[in-house]
C-alpha cells in the first residue's frame, strides 16, 4: 500500500503543482516535472533492483546529498527551473518514504 501511494504521489504532486503555478504552461510544466522520475534510472544499479525496504535517499547514486545540492541549484536558474523543481519534489517524496519506512519498522 505505501509503495503505491508513494509512486502516485510522484504524479500527484507535480500535476497539483503544474494547476496552481503553471496554469499557462501546464501541460510542459507537467511533462519536465513527471520526467524527473527518470532520475530513478540508477535503481536498476541496486541488487535487487527493488526493495520495498530500502530507502532511495543517500543510497542510489542520483539520490545522494550531493546530487541533491545540484538539483536545489537548478532552481535558480529559470531555464532549469522546472527540471530542479521536479527533482526536488521526487527527492522530498523519496525521503517522506523513507520516514514511512521507519515507522513500518523497515529501517
Amino acid at each position: 500500500m505505501r509503495e503505491t501511494i508513494h509512486l502516485a504521489l510522484h504524479f500527484l504532486v507535480p500535476l497539483a503543482l503544474a494547476g496552481l503555478a503553471y496554469r499557462q504552461q501546464f501541460w510542459k510544466a507537467l511533462g519536465i516535472m513527471v520526467a524527473t522520475m527518470a532520475v530513478d534510472v540508477d535503481h536498476l544499479l541496486a541488487r535487487p533492483v527493488f526493495d520495498a525496504c530500502r530507502c532511495s535517499i543517500g543510497f542510489h547514486p542520483l539520490h545522494t546529498w550531493p546530487a541533491i545540492v545540484v538539483y536545489v541549484a537548478l532552481l535558480f536558474y529559470p531555464k532549469t527551473r522546472l527540471v530542479g523543481l521536479g527533482l526536488c519534489i521526487h527527492m522530498a517524496l523519496d525521503q517522506v518514504d523513507c520516514w514511512w519506512m521507519v515507522g513500518e519498522g523497515c529501517i
